[in-house]
């Protein structure tokens, strides 16, 4: 029997047609960027895993309430990075408001290697412990920016889509992000 293309441009067509047979698909094409992303932005493993559950689990509901026509014209990257990011303020928004809680600040493993996860692209986890703390200085829209373009790999349409700010905005704190980056850098290497 012939495998369904899990390809992410079949995606909303297939979903149209039949959520239950499309979603698992879904998740293999999606599940690593949204951890990764998830991951970056909580600096938590287990943390990451929980946004990435709660996307799908409410991307799943909100994909059998829609009709067929609404499923085939989404775009999935940006609809599902809207859903995730959502879900990160609300989980720190019910963290914060409870002040005996603290996140967990011990070393993190990084996740088995798959895919265009963040461990692919930078090599040791020093080194990606040391990007962590570089990505955390930056202010919280330029850091999301910064994560969705380039450790996701979202184009900046989907980014504004996810983010709900225009895409002129979102350029603009990619942009920023990465020279506040440079500069850190600059200035880490000089100190050397």
């Amino acid at each position: 029997m012939m495998q369904p293309d899990p390809h992410p441009e079949t995606l909303p067509s297939r979903l149209a047609e039949d959520v239950d047979a499309a979603f698992a698909d879904l998740v293999r094409v999606y599940q690593n960027g949204i951890y990764a992303g998830a991951f970056q932005l909580t600096r938590d493993r287990h943390e990451a895993e929980d946004v990435a559950q709660e996307t799908f689990l409410r991307a799943y509901r909100a994909l059998r309430g829609f009709p067929p026509r609404r499923r085939a014209e989404l775009r999935l990257g940006g609809w599902l990075w809207t859903i995730a990011l959502n879900v990160c303020r609300n989980r720190h928004r019910s963290r914060s408001r409870r002040p005996g809680e603290t996140a967990l600040t011990g070393r993190i493993d990084p996740p088995d290697r798959v895919g265009d996860e963040p461990e692919t692209v930078i090599d040791g986890s020093a080194d990606l412990e040391v990007w962590r703390r570089r990505l955390a200085t930056l202010p919280e829209p330029q850091r999301t920016a910064v994560v969705l373009r380039h450790v996701v790999g979202l184009r900046y349409d989907e980014i504004a889509h996810a983010t709900d700010r225009p895409i002129g905005t979102v350029k603009a704190d990619v942009h920023r992000g990465i020279r506040r980056l440079e500069r850190i850098l600059a200035t880490e290497e000089v100190t050397l």
